[in-house]
């Protein structure tokens, strides 16, 4: 039986495999640049081994634990056209009785850019080539994983009345929030295009890749947004604290200020937050042109499956729990 202890110990033993393995193994340009600094190189290593190790579990999983994936799917098939009526009255209700409407989804991204471009363009004089698009390449993307995850936190609580009464698998809710906010965000994208034509930046061809960070975000977003949904309803005190948390965030992100302006020795610690890789990488393609190499997708792929299979261990784990407290 492949039960959570022994997972929880094989992905430790496997971790550990795939670590000395790398050590040894590992050509330089996959981590590249390789520091001098014997402790950066050793977390690059660790963490290209921990992703490893957690794809092998979610493989396993699938393999093991066949009738469960298929009552999951089952049960998801069920109750899709529940998610679609949520993910529209979610999408619907932001915009109910305003005058605009959906147009505040690209008029949002906008004035907050022209905004942030006035104060950073003229008063700071960060010398960004082509900022404006720069900056909402930054906003697009962390707005989309701040609302997401705001939206999600309180799904749970929000829906107590359905729960109390029928029966409906509980990840449906924060799911159908973190997939409204990518709703908006298609939206949002366009306001970007739009950025695009009047600043008449250049065009690459490296902008059909941006799904791909926008799916990094999505995972790494859905993972938060079941953890905290879980946490919320146990502790009200999480809806007070993690607003707070994301402003912190969006300032240790460089969303409005380049990364040459921080300090050499606080680089490795922005390389611990997730958000400046996605971002990162969605700035590459859509901006610079780059392709980005097999590092920057391990990174972004370890972030987004670990806050995935964290946030649905603690959501799943909890979920029979939730009607106490709701």
């Amino acid at each position: 039986m492949l039960s959570k202890n022994r997972l929880a110990l094989l992905v430790i033993l496997m971790s550990t495999a795939f670590f000395i393995l790398l050590f040894f193994t590992l050509p330089k340009g996959v981590i590249e640049p390789r520091s001098n600094k014997p402790f950066l190189l050793m977390f690059k290593i660790g963490f290209l081994s921990v992703t490893a190790a957690i794809t092998v579990a979610i493989m396993l999983i699938v393999i093991f634990k066949r009738g469960f994936i298929k009552w999951q799917l089952s049960s998801f098939n069920r109750f899709r056209h529940l998610l679609r009526l949520l993910v529209k009255r979610d999408f619907v209700s932001r915009y109910k009785r305003n005058v605009l409407g959906v147009l505040w989804s690209l008029l949002n991204p906008l004035l907050t850019m022209l905004i942030i471009t006035m104060v950073f363009s003229y008063l700071f004089r960060y010398q960004i080539p082509n900022f404006p698009v720069y900056l909402l390449s930054g906003l697009i993307i962390f707005g989309f994983f701040s609302e997401s995850t705001n939206q999600a936190m309180g799904a749970i609580i929000s829906s107590a009345d359905i729960l109390k009464k029928v029966y409906v698998p509980k990840y449906v809710f924060p799911l159908s929030r973190v997939l409204s906010s990518l709703v908006n965000l298609g939206f949002s994208f366009l306001a970007f295009l739009l950025v695009f034509i009047i600043t008449r930046a250049p065009l690459h061809w490296t902008i059909v890749l941006v799904p791909i960070p926008i799916v990094y975000t999505f995972v790494f977003a859905l993972g938060i947004g079941m953890l905290i949904s879980s946490l919320a309803v146990f502790f009200r005190d999480v809806t007070y604290l993690y607003p707070i948390l994301l402003t912190l965030l969006m300032y240790l992100t460089p969303l409005f200020y380049p990364i040459s302006i921080i300090p050499e020795r606080f680089l490795p610690f922005i390389g611990l937050n997730p958000m400046y890789h996605f971002i990162d990488y969605f700035r590459s393609v859509a901006l610079n042109g780059v392709v980005p190499d097999l590092w920057a997708n391990v990174v972004c792929i370890g972030f987004a499956l670990s806050a995935l299979c964290c946030g649905v261990y603690v959501f799943m784990s909890k979920q029979d729990r939730y009607i106490l407290y709701l």
